[in-house]
């Protein structure tokens, strides 16, 4: 077995603190790029070389991305650390707060008058669903946006409110119309085995509250409780993890008040700020050593923050290099701006590729023959990935528009961070399949495919359908017409025999079986070409379930479900790292979406007041703190290169409107940046 001498090698005293560390609270702020993975990481080795069984620790983190890093990095521990764990089962449980709330509901579905198949709506989904119910109370979907009453509903949730206390106190108009679609949005989830997001968290957390004898058993399942990101933690998650821990007290948080930024989704800033409160006897370590930007970054980042007042006193401090300064562009518009962020990367590229017979040249107006000639050469710098290492973010998502058509016009390589895998209608459809061959009772599901492909099975026999017995209604099949009749029973008998496909084979295969059986194949291989590349993405999908072919019994279609209906919009990134590492691509994304990443180069874009700090964010001192946040979250993604930009002039929605620069740029010193002038408004020429 490794000493701890050597097992701790590479932390710094801080890191070492936090990692020796076994019983009783533990609070690890730990600043931006601090190695608060790396930090976790050691002290649940540490846990296990004590003594500690692995099956009793819990880790729990917000993505799926950082909860696949951190089990990977304990697991490389636990094998670098020669500790005989060698078994999947007897890892520490390592997941995601929503996929929690799952293991645990999944436990105990009998108690909670589920099936262990019970689907999980996406946003989408739910959206939906608050539709149908709007519909159903009589008022009109244009009238009342579904998708605002959702996120009512889902804020409420967040906050541990229940449909009979947030009856009782519903005296406004708008208020109790959520209480009716609520109301009759959770029938329509009991009576299809369904539940939303926040359910997964709201009914698991319930579960622990009133069952002593559950809390009990979970309680002592996981004896030391860690939990990442604290700082973005809501009333219930908060509740969870003190539930979870109460009886020893074993509990580790890790979190950075200042890189507090989703207030809109729940997150409560108090929760980490209230920890010393909610536990006297815990230890507090810091973690200040930044080991990601360079000095001059982290000045301008450690400047702006300061100015908050909602937040513990650190100042992070790096052994890294001063660095180059920060460039600061002044664009004439929205294009000018992204003009200037395409030839920057392209000035990146050539740099880093010396010995290329590369020249710069300066031209006010180029011929197209000229710009074809650019744009065809201009590949040959990107050749060694660097533009995996680049990313440029904004602050809201339409600005990502005159973005993307820079990249097309200079042929840059780009990806958009949002765009999920699982939201493609052909991976829905495919995915629908396997849920409703689970759970016949997923109306959603079975809606979207009993008609796909084509079988002739209309909205007047659908409406028959759901009224029958064979849904707890009282209308009967028998009437339909024969040929009607035949097409449905096929239909259910296609995923009878998918469920049978399911139990006794590989979730790959599954899928396979799935886009031949369901006639999904045929209908696309008879396409256009667009046709053909959705077929192409359920392949992908096949691909992608390889991971879970080692799991038997049905259960690796039912994680690949579960994983699939939790995916956020970082793990889009992370499913195509795993099609291609490190794809050669620039990143484009809202700053939100950055939380966690880290890139070698970084430009901040729409730096105006108005957009960056956004409007309508001044209300309250805590908003405007938040925006600040947000800004200092952004400038910690850099790690060698920082470019910020603003537009005196920007259109938004068709009005051309004139901007002041964003506060955050006056808040940085002078000495620390640099102007990016005309010298970079240059197009480059690959000879």
């Amino acid at each position: 077995m490794i000493t701890d001498a050597q097992h701790l090698r590479g932390l710094n005293k801080e890191q070492r603190e936090a990692a020796l560390h076994m019983n009783g609270p533990l609070l690890i702020v730990a600043g931006a790029g601090a190695g608060k993975t790396k930090t976790i990481t050691h002290r649940i080795v540490n846990l296990i070389k004590k003594g500690v069984s692995p099956e009793k620790i819990l880790a729990v983190t917000f993505t799926n991305k950082a909860a696949k890093e951190m089990r990977e990095r304990i697991i490389g521990e636990i094998k670098k650390n020669e500790l005989g764990v060698k078994e999947q089962d007897t890892i520490p449980f390592v997941s995601t707060f929503h996929s929690l709330g799952v293991f645990i509901l999944k436990e105990n579905a009998r108690i909670l008058g589920l099936t262990r198949h019970f689907t999980i709506l996406d946003e989408s989904d739910s959206t939906a669903l608050i539709k149908e119910s709007l519909k159903d109370v009589g008022l009109d979907p244009k009238q009342y946006d579904p998708k605002k009453i959702k996120n009512i509903i889902s804020r409420e949730k967040g906050k541990f409110t229940h449909l009979a206390d947030y009856g009782g106190r519903a005296i406004d108009h708008m208020s109790k119309i959520v209480m009716q679609v609520w109301s009759v949005y959770e029938k329509k989830k009991e009576k299809e085995n369904s539940l939303d997001f926040d359910d997964l968290l709201l009914k698991a957390t319930k579960l622990l509250k009133e069952n002593i004898e559950i809390r009990k058993i979970y309680q002592e399942k996981w004896e030391y409780v860690h939990i990442d990101e604290y700082q973005d933690t809501n009333e219930v998650q908060y509740l969870m993890s003190k539930l979870l821990s109460e009886n020893n007290k074993n509990i580790c948080v890790v979190g950075d008040a200042d890189q507090n930024i989703y207030s809109w989704r729940g997150a409560n800033l108090k929760n980490i700020l209230s920890f010393e409160k909610d536990y006297p006897n815990a230890k507090i370590i810091l973690l200040e050593e930044n080991y990601r930007s360079t000095k001059n970054i982290l000045e301008a980042a450690n400047i702006v923050i300061k100015k908050n007042k909602y937040r513990p006193d650190k100042n992070l401090f790096t052994k890294n290099g001063l660095g180059e300064k920060i460039g600061l562009y002044e664009a004439l518009n929205e294009n000018d701006e992204a003009d200037f962020v395409a030839t920057k990367i392209l000035e990146i590229v050539d740099s880093s590729n010396p010995g290329k017979d590369v020249v710069l040249k300066s031209i006010a107006q180029a011929d197209e023959p000229s710009i074809a000639n650019f744009q065809q050469k201009i590949m040959c710098g990107f050749q060694n990935n660097i533009l995996s290492g680049i990313a440029i973010l904004y602050r809201a998502n339409f600005q990502s528009r005159a973005l993307e058509e820079a990249m097309l016009r200079y042929n840059i390589p780009y990806q958009v961070l949002g765009v999920k895998f699982f939201e493609r209608k052909e991976i829905k459809d495919t995915l629908a399949y396997l849920r409703a061959a689970l759970n016949h009772g997923s109306l959603g599901d079975i809606k979207r495919i009993i008609n796909f492909p084509a079988r002739g099975i209309g909205k007047v026999t659908l409406a028959k359908i759901f009224a029958s017995s064979r849904y707890g209604g009282a209308g009967d099949m028998e009437n339909l017409p024969v040929k009607i009749k035949i097409k449905v029973e096929n239909f259910y008998l296609i995923l009878e025999k998918i469920k049978e496909k399911i139990e006794n084979n590989k979730a790959s295969e599954v899928i396979k079986f799935v886009v031949e059986k369901s006639g999904i194949k045929e209908e696309l291989s008879s396409g256009n070409e667009e046709d053909m590349e959705r077929l192409e993405n359920i392949k992908e999908l096949a691909t992608l379930a390889l991971k879970y072919d080692n799991l038997e019994n049905g259960r690796g279609v039912e994680k690949l479900l579960e994983d699939a209906s939790l995916a956020s919009d970082q793990d889009s990134i992370m499913l195509n790292e795993e099609k291609k590492k490190d794809v050669n691509a620039i990143k484009l994304m809202t700053v939100h979406a950055s939380k966690g990443l880290e890139f070698k180069y970084v430009f901040i874009t729409g730096l105006e007041d108005g957009l960056f700090p956004h409007e309508g964010h001044y209300e309250k001192r805590e908003d405007g703190e938040e925006e600040r946040r947000l800004f200092y979250v952004a400038v910690t993604r850099a790690k060698e290169r920082l470019f910020l930009s603003f537009a005196n002039f920007r259109t938004i929605f068709g009005a051309r409107i004139i901007n002041a620069p964003s506060e955050f740029i006056s808040d940085i010193p002078g000495d620390l940046l640099e102007r990016e002038g005309e010298k970079n408004k240059i197009k480059t020429i690959y000879i």
